[in-house]
């Protein structure tokens, strides 16, 4: 219940309206989003290299209305894959495919999509594009894009997707994007999605998540395990050594601000560990999306809520 219901207040606009301009909401998010700026998001990941953690910025935004809007969202990534190049960061990007127009035509998306990807390839050493997933209405869109650019031989290993352990098609799709080893981020999900769609027990979703973490592991390709559940990632690193699979053959995942130390024992225990970093104006729906996969963090909030 009380996940459903911060995924229906990250859909509300009004209130998004009114904490991306409080200042309260600006302090909250400053946990979970490493500022408003190009600037601040390779500062902390600068930081997170120091460490021993890789990178994965996202330049937050959705469903942008016009195609300048989404060419604007490009020429960001672009500028941030070449500081990331100059500066020697240890970082790739993530994505929406709203975000580069694909509430607008497809082909739009793909045209912005490409443009980053081939720039990506070309960097030395390579880089990558991660495509995220949104909402289920988007999963086939999704997946057929990441598998039109991945086909080109210069793409290859340079673009990869998301897969959510919620939806019911996942091992499917799981399957057909082994077949051709486009690299894969598995997570849970934090959409709010029918029943007929997706599992609705937690039981069901972590199930479903081992099952296909299993599957990945065994590919042969490189693939990220998105999650901060200490119990799967128990049974993630115990499949590996059990079936003598090198740490240096996946990474761990988690979001940036939450679970630190875990994050810190796994780059200690020598396993590999990227911390996805969110920056931008547009944090509200994403804030309350991270509060929908773990409400313990609703915690955090309440005690910046009471603090000066």
């Amino acid at each position: 219940m009380l996940r459903a219901s911060l995924i229906a207040l990250s859909e509300s606009r009004s209130l998004r309206a009114i904490a991306e301009k409080s200042t309260l909401g600006q302090r909250v998010s400053g946990r979970f989003v490493a500022g408003t700026k190009i600037e601040d998001v390779l500062r902390v990941s600068q930081g997170l290299n120091a460490a021993g953690f890789s990178v994965s910025v996202d330049n937050l935004g959705e469903n942008v209305a016009t195609p300048e809007e989404a060419r604007r969202a490009m020429r960001l990534y672009q500028q941030l894959l070449g500081e990331i190049s100059a500066r020697r960061l240890n970082a790739n990007i993530s994505l929406k495919l709203t975000h580069m127009g694909l509430d607008i035509s497809s082909e739009l998306a793909l045209e912005n999509v490409s443009t980053l990807v081939s720039q990506a390839s070309a960097m030395q050493p390579a880089n990558f594009v991660r495509v995220d997933m949104e909402g289920s209405a988007y999963t086939e869109r999704t997946l057929e894009l990441v598998r039109r650019l991945h086909e080109r031989p210069e793409n290859q290993g340079r673009v990869g997707a998301v897969i959510q352990s919620y939806l019911r098609r996942s091992e499917a799709d799981v399957v057909r994007l082994l077949e051709t080893k486009i690299r894969i981020r598995l997570c849970k999900g934090a959409y709010n999605e029918p029943p007929e769609a997706a599992f609705q027990a937690k039981s069901e979703v972590d199930a479903n998540y081992l099952r296909l973490m299993k599957l990945l592991l065994k590919s042969g390709t490189y693939h990220g395990l998105a999650t901060h559940d200490e119990n799967i990632i128990r049974q993630a690193k115990a499949f590996a050594v059990s079936e003598n699979i090198p740490k240096s053959s996946f990474e761990f995942q988690m979001l940036y601000g939450i679970r630190r130390d875990l994050q810190q024992r796994l780059v200690g225990d020598g396993w590999g560990m990227r911390v996805y970093v969110p920056f931008g104006t547009e944090w509200y729906p994403y804030l309350m999306r991270r509060l929908a996969e773990r409400p313990a963090n609703l915690l955090f909030v309440a005690r910046n809520m009471l603090r000066n």
